[in-house]
C-alpha cells in the first residue's frame, strides 16, 4: 500500500514501498513503460539513488529509488507544482496500487 506525502513546497510525493529492493524499482518502471506506455525522459543514476524522470498527461514526473527511502514518484519540478502535477501523481500511484505495487 502506497501513501503520500506533501513538501513544505505543497508538491506531492507518492511513496510506493519505503522498504524495498531495486528489483522493485525496476519491476514498476517495466510496469509504467509496458501499461501506461511512459518513456523515460532521462534517467540519472548513482550508487545510492536512482531517478527516472518521465512524462505522464503532460506532467514531468519523477520515478526515485533510494537505498534508505525506496520507491516513491513525484513532481519533477523542486519549485511549488501546479495541481495537475499533483493530480498525475496521485493517478501514478493509484495505477500502481491496483497493479499490487
Amino acid at each position: 500500500m502506497c501513501y503520500h506525502l506533501k513538501n513544505r513546497n505543497g508538491n506531492t510525493q507518492a511513496v510506493i514501498d519505503d522498504n524495498c529492493g531495486i528489483s522493485k524499482f525496476y519491476a514498476i518502471a517495466n510496469a509504467l513503460t509496458k501499461q501506461l506506455q511512459v518513456i523515460f525522459l532521462n534517467q540519472v543514476d548513482d550508487s545510492e539513488n536512482l531517478n527516472w524522470d518521465f512524462n505522464y498527461k503532460n506532467q514531468l514526473l519523477t520515478l526515485h529509488y533510494s537505498t534508505f527511502e525506496g520507491v516513491s514518484i513525484y513532481p519533477r519540478h523542486v519549485a511549488k507544482s501546479e495541481i495537475k502535477e499533483n493530480n498525475a501523481v496521485l493517478e501514478v500511484s493509484q495505477f500502481l496500487e491496483r497493479n499490487a505495487y
